[in-house]
Order: C-alpha cells, then structure tokens, then sequence
C-alpha cells in the first residue's frame, strides 16, 4: 500500500513539473535567438556604439558588404521576417501590408517562445499579432517623441512615462525573465525605434558630440550630378540652411544612438546574468540607411552606399568561435534563412536569401551578386550589386554604373565607358532575370 502510494506521488509529481511553466528548458538545446533592428542607421555610425561593437561585432562575424535589399522601412523589415525580396512579399512603400506568413510564425509553431519590443512594421496599427507570446509596440512606423510614448503592451494601450530606448529597454528584460521561465528557447525581435525621426536624444546626451566636425565626404554636396537620374540630377546645391538641417539631423541621430548602446549594453549583461549569451544567436543589423548631404540628398531609398549598405553583425560562438570580417555579400534576405536552419524549422519554398551558416563552411559556394530594388516616389529602380560594381536602371530615366574600387563616393557614372561595357552587359542580363517576381501564390 506504502508503495503504490509512492508511485502514486511519484507520478503525480512527475505531471505536475511537466505542466509547469516556470521549470526551466533542459530538453531543447537549440539556440535563442536575439535580433537588434535599429532604424535608419548609417554603415559608418558604430563608433558610436562602443557596448554593440564590443559584445556583439568583435565577438562574432562582422559583414562589411551587408545590404538591405530594399531600403525602405516597411519593405526591409517585411524582408527581414520572411527572407523574400520585396518584389515577391510585395510590400513596395510602407503604407503596404505583408500578407505572407512570418518566421515569427514557424518558430513559435516549433516550439519558440516568442516576443517582440520596438516596431513592426509601419502598415500595422500595433496590435499584438498571435504569432507573438509577449508584445510591446506602437502604432505604425514612428513616435512623435521619445519621451513619454503611447505603447501596446500584451493588447493594452498605455501612454508610459520616459525616455523609449530606457523604456524598450526594461521591457527586453522582463521578456527574458520570462523566457528564463519557459521549457524552451526565445527569439525575441528587438526593434528600437533610434536612430529615426524625430531623433529625440536622452536629455542628459544633449550635450555630447558638440564639437563633431561636419560632413566632408567626397559626394557630399556633389557639384556636378548630370549623370544621375533627372529625379536626383535636378535637385539644387544644398544652401547654407540646407546643411545646417543635415548637420542638426546629424548629431541628433548619433546622440540617440548613444543611450541605444548602453541599452544594448545592460541586455547583454542580462543574457549574461540568465545563462544564456553564448546560447543565444545575436544578429544586429538596420532597416536602411540615410543619406546626409551626399549627391545633395538627404532621404533614403537610393541605390547608392549610403542608403543600402548597414551595419550588420552576428553572434553565436558555437558557430563562430573565432570573430572576423567577411566581405562577401550579405543582406537582410538572409537572416530569415539563417534562423530557419539553426532553429531546426522547416523553411517555406517562398525564401529568396540564403543561410549565412554556409559562410560558415570551407570553400563554401556564394552568392556574387545581390538584386537591390525600390519603389520611391521619384521612380522606381533596380540595381545588381556584385561588391565592386553597380549598375542601376530607373523606370524611363537614365542607367548608371559605377566601379566601387576606384569611386567609391559613386560620382562619376561610368555608363557609357567602353572599358566596362562587356561587364554592363552581362550585370544588364543578371538584373532582367532577378528583377522578374516569382509566382508565389499569396495566403
């Protein structure tokens, strides 16, 4: 009777630590995942973010020929979550919804315990999506200020008091209070919404960087831009209040990147604290970046560096042991594919990217070239970018070409240079096959 009491316990207590949720994973070995989408952040602005280099560059892959496909927020990010160029998930503009499924939604249907802090992606009204397990977001694309924002936290609409990226910043950490809770891995989608507009600093960072000196690149201000598009050759010398704007968008945005760091910074500390950093796959990359001043713009959605190039890192020592630099092209197409391979989750036919764990590998066979693509207001374009040359085609306006390895400022369009018309012709007939949508029947 004694015994069969045991048993009875035994087996009770058995169901019981089965069911609770607050016993920790000792099952699943496959890795977390933690990736950091900053908005509108230029490939050239980390040093301004000494914690995100240090923890997360230098300890892992840096991409120095990381793209974004289309550089255009709710483009790039509908990217992002499903691996597929714009022209297949056709969101063009950020007024677009993305109606294909997610990897969001694959992995927490193997499994994951998922959550999202930051932006969506600007055509959702900020509702929590099903898909998501914890949810903290705002409406749309942007917040009229830093301070004191209006957010959707697990469906209820709170106006929070304080700065966003500190705010954001406690609302990482309970997620991973609560992950450390679960009998299974995370990913959390981490997207702040610095370094974008309004570009409110922290108070306290309004001082820093006073004495930045202004922009000096070779384009900036480009006196002669006869061999661009008329949708950019058009446009006039930036004027002395001109630059001042640029300057001012400038430092602004750098200052907001600074308490984004120290964020960025205390989240790797907590991943530290939780047993859980060097399980936890780290990827960092922006949505796009932003041009201040070069070819006298100041927007994004070019085809040039400084919009399409970001910075863009990963971290997972179990398949990095050694950090370094590699050059070879990668995008935000990738990362979908990436997340699918190392979370053990079947990959939908509908991925245009590729896994970057084969980069991983000796003599592995990759990509050289990348189809990059836009839908601006002022026309649309499409461009095959090899990591030395782009040739770019705008719907009914002039072509370009540039040599990246003797113009690296791409001022001087090299379109009609005999020495590079064999290598026009054959990046001409790689961009008419990439450039055409794949039938992908839409949910």
């Amino acid at each position: 009777m004694i015994k069969q009491r045991l048993n009875a316990f035994a087996l009770v207590l058995i169901l019981s630590l089965q069911s609770c949720s607050a016993m920790p994973r000792f099952n699943d070995q496959r890795p977390n995942f933690l990736i950091i989408i900053t908005d509108d952040q230029r490939y050239d602005t980390m040093e301004y973010m000494p914690n995100t280099q240090q923890f997360i560059f230098d300890q892992g892959v840096t991409f120095s020929s990381g793209y974004v496909t289309t550089p255009f927020c709710c483009p790039s990010r509908s990217s992002i979550l499903t691996g597929m160029y714009a022209h297949n998930h056709n969101v063009y503009v950020n007024e677009d919804k993305l109606n294909f499924p997610t990897m969001i939604v694959d992995l927490h249907k193997n499994g994951y315990y998922t959550g999202i802090v930051g932006k969506y992606l600007n055509s959702w009204k900020g509702e929590p999506r099903p898909e998501f397990d914890y949810w903290v977001s705002f409406f749309g694309g942007t917040v009229p200020n830093y301070y004191d924002p209006n957010l959707n936290v697990n469906g209820k609409w709170e106006k929070k008091t304080g700065y966003i990226t500190y705010l954001f910043k406690d609302y990482v950490f309970e997620f991973l209070e609560g992950a450390a809770a679960q009998r299974k891995p995370f990913l959390l989608y981490f997207a702040p919404n610095a370094p974008h507009a309004p570009y409110t600093p922290l108070k306290e960072d309004k001082g820093l960087y006073a004495d930045l000196p202004p922009v000096s690149y070779p384009n900036y201000n480009e006196a002669d831009i006869s061999d661009k598009p008329a949708s950019i050759s058009n446009k006039p010398l930036l004027t002395g209040e001109d630059a001042a704007q640029i300057e001012n968008t400038r430092l602004r945005q750098i200052q907001t990147l600074v308490s984004l760091d120290r964020s960025i910074g205390e989240i790797i500390q907590k991943l530290k604290d939780t047993g859980e950093f060097d399980n936890t796959v780290i990827i960092f990359i922006s949505d796009n970046g932003k041009h201040w001043g070069e070819h006298r713009m100041d927007s994004k959605s070019t085809a040039y560096e400084e919009s399409v190039k970001v910075p863009f890192a990963m971290r997972y020592p179990a398949l990095i042991p050694t950090p370094y630099i590699e050059s070879r092209l990668a995008a935000n197409i990738d990362i979908a594919p990436t997340i699918y391979e190392l979370s053990e989750t079947k990959m939908p036919g509908t991925v245009d990217g590729l896994s970057l764990v084969k980069l991983f590998t000796p003599d592995a066979v990759w990509r050289t070239t990348l189809l990059l693509e836009a839908w601006p207001d002022r026309g649309h374009w499409t461009a095959i970018h090899t990591g030395q040359y782009v040739y770019i085609e705008t719907d009914n306006d002039l072509s370009e070409f540039y040599d990246l390895t003797i113009d690296p400022y791409e001022m001087d369009s090299r379109i009609n240079d005999p020495k590079y018309q064999d290598i026009i012709q054959e990046l001409k007939s790689i961009l008419a096959t990439e450039k055409v949508p794949r039938n992908v029947a839409q949910p």
